[in-house]
């Protein structure tokens, strides 16, 4: 008899303890289901998305070798809208922009480029975006806004690329000491990423330092200009 009270008894305790406890067993099993069914989910719809962009992506590439600007706009402004957060987005980038100049719409170009910068991550691809973006700015005849744009950027892998774009903009707005300064930061990288024959073109193409510099003042007051009438007088006596 005791051993069958003791049985009734702990059945009692199972019962009252269910009773008591059971509602958050089931919430708890459900609510496990219901996290692993969503993560199984997100992976799935993270993994169609990237099926899709890298889709949209090789069919932009197409579109950019065949020359099709119509097209690749498209294809482009579909991979932005739709998976705008991606790599892929950010390459399409890259890719309009090298289509915009072999349709000498650089402008066009600027503006995919500075799209590229505008995004979050992606530090490599904006590291070549900044690039092109100096060499397209460059071509504008904008040498002042490449100065900004380069100046202060560090990047191991592409200092020297930095340094020969923005040696490039300095010659162009005539400062030359500033500019054999950047070419020789290009030449002395240890993994050159430039034409370093090119470089050096440019390097012995500059001006001597003498040559640039404005002579001091009381040089130019040895001989003082003498005006026409000074001249006539002499040329009199």
């Amino acid at each position: 008899m005791d051993e069958l009270l003791s049985e009734k008894e702990q059945i009692e305790k199972m019962r009252a303890w269910w009773s008591e406890y059971g509602y958050y067993v089931i919430g708890g099993i459900v609510l496990g289901a219901l996290i692993l069914f969503s993560f199984n989910y997100y992976q799935t719809a993270q993994r169609d998305a990237q099926v899709a962009a890298s889709a949209l992506y090789d069919t932009l590439t197409l579109s950019v070798a065949d020359g099709d600007l119509e097209a690749a706009e498209a294809t482009a402004a579909e991979l932005a809208a739709g998976h705008g957060d991606t790599s892929y987005a950010a390459q399409s980038k890259l890719a309009m922009a090298r289509l915009y100049m072999d349709k000498n719409r650089d402008q066009d170009a600027v503006d995919a480029l500075q799209g590229l910068l505008a995004m979050n991550g992606f530090d490599n691809l904006k590291h070549i975006g900044r690039v092109r973006l100096a060499k397209v700015l460059l071509y504008q005849d904008k040498a002042d806004e490449v100065v900004t744009l380069l100046e202060g950027q560090g990047s191991s892998a592409f200092a020297a690329r930095y340094a020969d774009a923005l040696g490039d903009a300095y010659v162009a707005t005539g400062r030359f000491a500033d500019a054999r300064a950047s070419y020789e930061a290009a030449l002395r990288e240890t993994t050159p990423t430039v034409d370093q024959g090119l470089v050096q073109l440019k390097l012995l193409d500059l001006p001597e330092e003498a040559a640039v510099t404005a002579a001091p003042a009381e040089d130019s007051e040895v001989e003082p200009d003498m005006n026409a009438d000074d001249v006539s007088e002499e040329s009199g006596e």
